[in-house]
């Protein structure tokens, strides 16, 4: 019970002889005068990919708050009826659903529809406040450490570098320092936690969660926690490992006494029973994880550590820089620099800050073998988080990961990948029960057990276009990477799949046109017949699974049946007063401030709609996006910035930027006016929702760098106040790495990268070059001239 593990006496006279609190000016730190007050607002993020923990900084207290992103309750355990009921020909109530809308009767079918979907979903259940069996993402508890030192503290700093993902706090008393390291470090799967300190100290250490104990016990310098969560029985355990440089260590009821230490290691490590396999979703062996992680951390110092997590992180992080041009970065906290920012500093500086983060963010919380990230990615304090900290497949999944590709981060996208696919099987008996269709679909929200219904008896749980826009990001991953064995063995199996779902449940209207009824345009119905969104969805994974086979040369019955049914959909439709229509019918307000413009998917992230090859659509999305102004929540903001990239207006796409990042402290719910960004830079719905970190990263490359439409358009969007700049590592569609250096507005040096002889179009400063990479795989642009 008091094994001591000894740091080497070389680390110790080294980590004394630099132990000092020079502030330098680090143009990608987050830092602050005070330790955190609110977990959403202030505390800050890190991660190793498995698991996401925030820190606070306290004094007298450091509190860390952890959670694994394969920890949920509800499932199959919760209910054996769990998922689809399920009722058989559920799908029955259809034919007279279709019949009404095309009656014009869209109030009684609206009622209908509304009524089946809720009697239906888990044989008549309705999901009480916290969502019931239908489960949310879990905490998986919290870490307290209390420090044994008291008096006037001087030089507080709590800081957050995403350029090397470190934590730390820093302060002092009297004329002693006290310092704090935290980092996740993915390749040992291990959260660490280092306490410093010039003199001997005093720690008391103590882990808190909110589900079943079910063992809980401390051996050989090792803190383990077994607990399981009160509804599906989920079992978990955490263990912490202690290295010290000195001092003893003592245990009793659960706390940890540390007696006379001034170097303190916590190795954090968690894992659960829970497995990607569907129906079951089980099996792991979380205790040998555990174990297996422990054993090999043995040999490793925290220098160890520290290095490899270095090594690890820089092989992303550093693909990309981005320098916007002259900044200058004010010597204040970063809550007081965003308020500066919005009360109309000019701060390019901490744009390139908020972009890079976005890559922090993914980096820390989504690596390969992980779980997807959900709406707050990998960090949440709550056994009944907003909105169960789940998938929603109508907008915030998707953006969440729109920067993987563009900010060269494919790795990233893996578990997104992954999860995509484990939700074909459940998703085909969804089609096939609830919609009478082959193939696969999900509907607004799912989880982690294959939640494919429609959703627990609420109106914008019914969303058919999940699958599709889902495996958007399969193909995205193909033409990103040009990696033809994923296309053939893994995203055209599953996008095929999805397009069947549309081939069998597009139905022809009066004009012999096909449209999507029942349909309901997000999150802006009711039940109607045609929600445009639906539309070009449809279009975006038929139009997909044509290119895949053409890649593949595939020529079957199924990508004709493709191209039929593409060719026939009801394509976007102008309006009255010159709007790009959200349902079939001509319907639309023009005095609307809805924060959902799904309608617009064809613009972004589909390439249906373009300034060039459909210039009179386009006007049409601006007339749009006009009408419903530039306030909503966080994702909407981002989402419109995306629009108005790719509507080549980079003065608009720059406002809606600065909106995305407007100070926000409020953590209620708010779906109009109050979007926009914590002190912590996370991003407010509110409340705290990561999508919009993530929409915004993607906004601004859409600003700088294009490729949708086969052509590498260099600064398609860029607005008057990035006039001079750098950015170094984007990637394109085709394969190819782009860096480009521009100044006065026009790009006067860009190097692509890619395979050897390949060969594009490029755009630049208004005129198109074709061009072919040389044999070591480059092509570079000057015009400094």
């Amino acid at each position: 019970m008091k094994k001591i593990i000894k740091l080497s006496i070389r680390t110790y006279l080294i980590l004394i002889t630099v132990f000092s609190f020079a502030q330098e000016n680090n143009a990608l730190e987050l830092w602050y005068n005070e330790p955190a007050s609110n977990w959403m607002t202030e505390a800050l993020p890190i991660g190793n990919g498995y698991v996401g923990a925030m820190f606070f900084g306290g004094i007298q207290e450091e509190h860390i708050q952890f959670s694994e992103g394969t920890l949920w309750s509800g499932g199959p355990d919760s209910n054996p009826d769990y998922n689809i009921g399920i009722r058989k020909n559920a799908h029955s109530f259809l034919p007279e659903v279709r019949k009404l809308l095309k009656e014009g009767k869209s109030d009684e079918a609206d009622r209908i529809t509304k009524s089946e979907f809720t009697g239906i979903i888990n044989t008549g259940k309705q999901y009480n406040a916290d969502f019931g069996d239908y489960g949310a993402q879990q905490t998986m508890g919290d870490i307290y450490v209390k420090v044994g030192h008291s008096g006037e503290v001087s030089n507080y700093k709590r800081s957050l570098d995403i350029g090397k993902a470190l934590g730390k706090v820093e302060y002092s008393i009297d004329d002693k320092n006290y310092r704090r390291t935290f980092f996740g470090n993915y390749p040992s799967k291990v959260m660490v936690y280092r306490f410093e300190s010039s003199v001997k100290t005093d720690y008391e250490i103590r882990f808190k969660s909110p589900h079943t104990k079910i063992v809980q016990n401390f051996n050989d310098g090792v803190y383990a926690f077994e607990g399981k969560v009160a509804d599906n029985g989920m079992p978990f355990e955490t263990k912490i490992a202690l290295k010290l440089s000195d001092g003893k260590i003592t245990y009793k009821d659960g706390v940890i006494y540390i007696k006379d230490a001034k170097d303190v290691v916590l190795l954090n490590t968690s894992s659960t029973a829970y497995t990607l396999t569907y129906p079951t979703y089980k099996g792991n062996d979380y205790k040998a994880d555990n174990e297996k992680v422990l054993q090999e951390l043995a040999s490793k110092s925290f220098n160890d550590l520290k290095r490899e997590h270095l090594r690890d992180y820089s092989n992303l992080f550093n693909r990309v820089s981005l320098n916007l041009g002259k900044s200058t970065q004010p010597a204040v906290p970063t809550n007081e620099r965003l308020q500066a920012y919005f009360n109309g500093s000019e701060d390019a500086g901490l744009e390139s800050l908020y972009f890079q983060y976005a890559r922090y963010l993914m980096i820390s919380a989504s690596r390969p073998n992980s779980m997807s990230m959900h709406l707050q990615g990998k960090w949440n304090n709550s056994t009944n988080p907003p909105w169960a900290a789940d998938y929603h497949s109508n907008i915030n999944l998707e953006m969440i990961y729109w920067p993987a590709e563009l900010t060269n981060l494919s790795e990233c996208h893996l578990p997104f990948l992954d999860f995509i696919e484990s939700l074909v099987e459940p998703g085909k008996l969804t089609a096939k029960e609830f919609f009478n269709t082959r193939g696969w679909m999900t509907n607004t929200m799912t989880n982690a057990y294959g939640y494919t219904s429609p959703g627990w008896g609420i109106p914008w749980g019914f969303f058919p276009g999940g699958a599709a826009w889902f495996s958007q990001h399969l193909w995205d991953h193909y033409d990103f990477t040009q990696d033809e064995e994923f296309l053939t063995t893994r995203a055209y199996p599953v996008m095929k799949e999805a397009a069947w779902f549309w081939i069998d449940y597009l139905t022809k209207d009066e004009n012999g046109k096909l449209v999507s009824m029942p349909s309901y345009s997000p999150e802006h119905g009711g039940i109607s017949k045609g929600a445009s969104m639906d539309h070009q969805i449809a279009w975006d994974i038929l139009n997909n699974c044509i290119k895949a086979a053409e890649v593949l040369e595939i020529d079957d019955a199924f990508t004709t049946k493709a191209i039929q049914t593409r060719d026939a959909i009801l394509p976007p439709q102008i309006g009255s007063w010159g709007q790009l229509q959200e349902w079939a019918e001509d319907v639309d307000d023009p005095n609307n401030k809805h924060r959902h413009i799904s309608h617009l998917f064809a613009l972004h992230p589909g390439n249906q709609i373009s300034t060039t090859h459909t210039p009179k659509l386009a006007e049409a999305a601006r007339i749009t996006l006009n009408a419903r102004g530039d306030s909503g929540t966080g994702w909407s903001r981002a989402w419109k910035l995306n629009f108005w990239a790719r509507l080549n207006d980079g003065n608009r796409a720059h406002k809606m930027l600065k909106n995305l990042l407007k100070p926000v402290s409020s953590t209620k719910v708010e779906m109009s006016t109050a979007g926009g960004t914590y002190a912590n830079l996370l991003c407010a719905h509110p409340p705290f929702q990561l999508d919009g970190n993530m929409g915004g990263a993607a906004g601004m490359v859409e600003m700088l760098l294009q490729s949708q439409s086969g052509i590498i358009d260099l600064l398609p969007a860029l607005p008057d106040v990035w006039q001079q700049g750098e950015v170094k590592g984007l990637k394109a569609r085709g394969g190819f790495e782009v860096d480009i250096q521009w100044q006065d507005g026009h790009v006067i040096n860009a190097k692509i990268k890619g395979k050897p002889n390949q060969s594009s179009k490029l755009k630049a400063n208004k005129n198109i070059i074709k061009f072919q990479l040389n044999a070591d795989g480059i092509y570079e642009f000057s015009n400094k001239n």
